[in-house]
């Protein structure tokens, strides 16, 4: 990449992020409050709830390669425009109508919109990017866009419970809306680079895209965000479980929905700045395979303290720590993808790795509420978590030693 170039791609990922973010504000929102209002948007039953915070995962599924042979043919500015408006339409509407089937066509059409969004900030980043700071730029994409899903949750927490869904929910769409005029104005029409190296390989076959390093980085990021679904659908209800509708933390009463709200808030307040620098780190000499496992073992660890009976700032802190190492280990994960991706056929193998992401993503809240209503519970669900992430990092172990051999070419057919 051409150093002058450096400061207009960067502030082109920040521009990208930032209206992600506006964006996200009422889908994260409801991974707070849903499990506990949801008698007040026209549910029945839990299980209802763990199919709504899925289906717009399921629902992208078959609709990744779709959007990927959409970029192939039009420009990141057509893309981002149109997941804006859907994006705002569907927030607006969980505060306008009531119901499960309603609501299972808003989360599709949230599918859609994120699917669009996401596609076009990895694409955005592997443009502006080369081997010296892709990680870096993955991190600051991922930590601007958290910022809306800080917001969504801290503000969702707070006031739903005093003003109710409708509000917050018809406030978080129409400022979804401003990320519009920040699209017209910061990114030209017309394909992007990105849309263009793409095409060229348009026809390539999926063997040129596929080896088994991909694969198992295809396949990891997939039970991580598994695993780490469970979390984000389940931190209200594990604090409810365990300690009550309302705790005590160093002597101020705050709800569960709250202390859930804040402990996301938290972690997604700080992503811009640990995330980046995660990714700065995995950018160094040694790679990014030791940092993963780091995180992996970070992430066991933690998973197999949380659903217990315990203090409760013991439990804040364990929770605080799996989000430090959660942003470790999704920042790696999508760096390692988008070095596959430089060498190879970017929008195929973004897709691929898309489409499992979010196979994983939407596994996570539907196998979690159905144990939840079972005899399992939540403290096998979180059992099985911790155990999930000892044997990736346990199929990550034998790469320790190899450096990044591959920052240029990382995984070489």
């Amino acid at each position: 990449m051409n150093p002058d170039s450096k400061p207009k791609s960067e502030k082109l990922v920040v521009v990208v992020g930032l209206v992600t973010a506006l964006s996200l504000l009422g889908d994260s929102m409801l991974y707070i409050v849903l499990p506990l209002y949801w008698k007040e948007v026209g549910l029945h039953s839990l299980w209802e709830v763990g199919i709504l915070l899925s289906m717009n995962r399921f629902v992208r599924l078959p609709l990744n390669p779709v959007i990927g042979w959409l970029y192939h043919n039009m420009s990141l500015r057509t893309g981002l425009v149109v997941s804006v408006a859907i994006g705002a339409m569907t927030t607006l509407g969980y505060g306008m109508w009531k119901g499960f089937w309603i609501w299972v066509l808003l989360r599709a059409l949230w599918g859609v919109a994120w699917s669009l969004m996401r596609m076009g900030g990895y694409l955005t980043v592997i443009a502006s990017s080369d081997e010296t700071n892709r990680g870096r730029l993955m991190g600051k994409y991922n930590g601007l866009w958290r910022l809306g899903s800080m917001a969504g949750v801290l503000f969702g927490g707070l006031l739903v419970p005093e003003l109710g869904m409708r509000p917050v929910a018809l406030v978080f769409g129409a400022v979804a809306l401003l990320g519009l005029p920040c699209i017209v104005a910061y990114i030209r029409p017309g394909r992007s680079a990105q849309t263009e190296s793409a095409s060229r390989h348009a026809n390539e076959r999926v063997r040129h895209v596929w080896s088994k390093p991909v694969a198992k980085v295809v396949l990891s990021g997939m039970l991580v965000a598994l695993l780490g679904s469970v979390f984000n659908s389940t931190v209200s209800l594990v604090v409810s479980e365990r300690h009550g509708a309302t705790v005590t933390v160093l002597g101020i009463a705050i709800g569960s929905a709250a202390l859930g709200g804040i402990l996301q808030a938290v972690r997604n307040g700080w992503e811009p700045f640990l995330a980046t620098w995660f990714g700065r780190r995995s950018d160094g000499p040694a790679g990014r395979v030791p940092q993963l496992l780091i995180a992996l073992a970070v992430c066991a660890a933690g998973y197999a303290v949380l659903p217990w009976d315990i203090p409760i700032e013991l439990w804040i802190a364990a929770a605080l720590t799996v989000m430090v190492a959660t942003t470790s280990l999704t920042t790696v994960m999508d760096a390692m993808a988008a070095d596959a991706a430089n060498s190879r056929s970017v929008i195929s193998l973004m897709t691929t790795y898309t489409v499992f992401g979010d196979l994983g993503a939407a596994l996570g809240p539907t196998i979690t509420f159905l144990a939840t209503d079972s005899a399992y519970g939540i403290v096998s669900v979180y059992l099985g978590c911790a155990a999930a992430f000892a044997a990736i990092m346990a199929w990550h172990w034998p790469d320790r030693n190899a450096r990044s051999k591959s920052r240029r070419q990382p995984y070489s057919a």
